[in-house]
């Protein structure tokens, strides 16, 4: 019986420990649907997985505030040590990454590192730290109050430095991780992953009602790496304002196409493929619909231009409604989250000339005489082969011979000129 119960504990033991993992994931870059959507499905694995701790190793200018929210109610609700570390050497923790940092149970930053600069970015106009109340509206005085308020209660909830926090939103102060760690701002400084194990080790945290203690050797548990899924990289892929704005483009050129060119079939598909593509990523982001209303008037615009006589200004309106629509398209302060210039100003020139000469050349195949079939025949010059009556007669014109009539007769061997065709039998009068 001894050695059963030695066997079960002997098997049982490293089970259990085995069972004990770090899990630890990687953000880049702009903080937008899909981090947060990443970060929420690796914590759940981390939970289901029975994981010690939770790191997020983070790198980020900023991003959309909805989010950032997302994320920091993913940090005050979970059931294991949410953890931050700001890394590596030379990466930040800037506008919606300072929110993060600051609602983790524990922040760590590398040596080289930075954190700070939470203002909004376009309030009131002005650069960062110069703007002043009075030249806030009341919507745009709100939002700054609201993210005052917000930061202040996550600072004052991990007992960090609650007066820097609105310092950062408000004067948009940035420090280095040495002056953040003085400040009160994050923990600890780690040169890297190992280190900051090292400094875990058998620290306590209060995570909700329970208080967890880290085990005094967690350096040596395993580390696993939550990977981003294809599915979450596509969405990172798509939430890029610009991508969005180049499918938004490509969906109208083939619907143009096939609009100008019907039966083509294959642009139209496209087309839409591209629109259905490009409006999933626009869900995404804080969209005016304004914008879209203006890039739509401006493309009316240029096509008016082709039928209309107005001396370039219906093309000058129409590049405007679409620069101004394209600029606005994407409705957030954060330069992160616009459309870029240097995809705009391309992209609108392009579309200008795209529809300016594709409109002229259908407009003119239009109006040019058919050249085959009955129609083609109408206005070619023949010879009359007999004599042309009213009720019959034989033509040679573009190479065949065809029964003719004519209102008058017209004697052998005269120029003929055809004005119609009725059922195979053509109507001549003389050149």
């Amino acid at each position: 019986m001894r050695k059963v119960a030695a066997f079960f504990v002997c098997f049982l033991i490293p089970l259990f420990l085995l069972g004990e993992k770090i899990y630890t994931v990687r953000l880049d870059g702009v903080i937008n649907p899909a981090s947060s959507r990443y970060i929420e499905n690796s914590l759940k694995h981390a939970v289901e997985d029975s994981a010690i701790c939770f790191i997020l190793e983070m790198d980020t200018p900023g991003g959309l505030m909805t989010a950032m929210k997302d994320i920091v109610k993913l940090e005050l609700n979970a059931t294991i040590p949410f953890i931050v570390y700001i890394a590596p050497s030379g990466a930040q923790a800037a506008s919606a990454g300072v929110f993060i940092t600051l609602a983790a149970h524990y922040a760590a930053m590398a040596p080289g590192t930075n954190i700070g600069a939470a203002h909004p970015v376009s309030i009131g106009g002005g650069t960062p730290g110069e703007v002043s109340q009075d030249s806030l509206g009341i919507m745009e005085e709100k939002t700054l109050n609201d993210a005052v308020a917000y930061i202040r209660s996550l600072a004052e909830t991990r007992n960090r430095n609650a007066d820097w926090a609105e310092d950062a939103v408000r004067k948009s102060v940035s420090i280095t991780a040495n002056e953040a760690v003085e400040l009160n701002v994050v923990d600890t400084l780690a040169e890297n992953l190992d280190d900051l194990l090292k400094i875990l080790n058998g620290k306590t945290f209060q995570v909700q009602k329970d208080s967890i203690t880290l085990p005094i050797n967690l350096s040596q548990k395993p580390v696993v790496y939550h990977e981003m899924s294809w599915m979450d990289r596509l969405l990172d892929v798509l939430s890029n304002p610009n991508i969005a704005y180049i499918f938004l483009m490509l969906g109208i050129y083939g619907l143009f196409f096939e609009i100008t060119h019907p039966g083509s079939i294959f642009p139209g598909v496209l087309g839409v493929f591209f629109l259905i593509i490009a409006f999933f990523s626009l869900q995404m982001l804080p969209v005016n619909y304004a914008g879209i209303a203006l890039i739509i008037l401006g493309i009316i615009l240029l096509i008016l231009e082709v039928n209309i006589v107005s001396f370039g200004l219906l093309t000058i309106g129409g590049l405007a409604a679409m620069l101004i629509g394209s600029t606005m398209l994407i409705d957030s302060p954060d330069p992160l989250l616009r459309i870029s210039r240097g995809i705009i100003y391309p992209i609108v020139l392009l579309t200008a000339i795209f529809i300016l000469v594709t409109v002229r050349l259908v407009i003119k195949a239009i109006k040019n005489p058919p050249i085959t079939g009955y129609e083609g025949l109408k206005g070619l010059i023949g010879t009359a082969e007999t004599d042309i009556t009213p009720e019959n007669g034989t033509v040679f014109v573009n190479g065949e011979l065809w029964k003719a009539i004519s209102d008058s007769s017209i004697p052998k061997g005269c120029k003929v000129k055809i004005l119609d065709v009725d059922h195979m039998v053509l109507k001549v009068t003389k050149v």
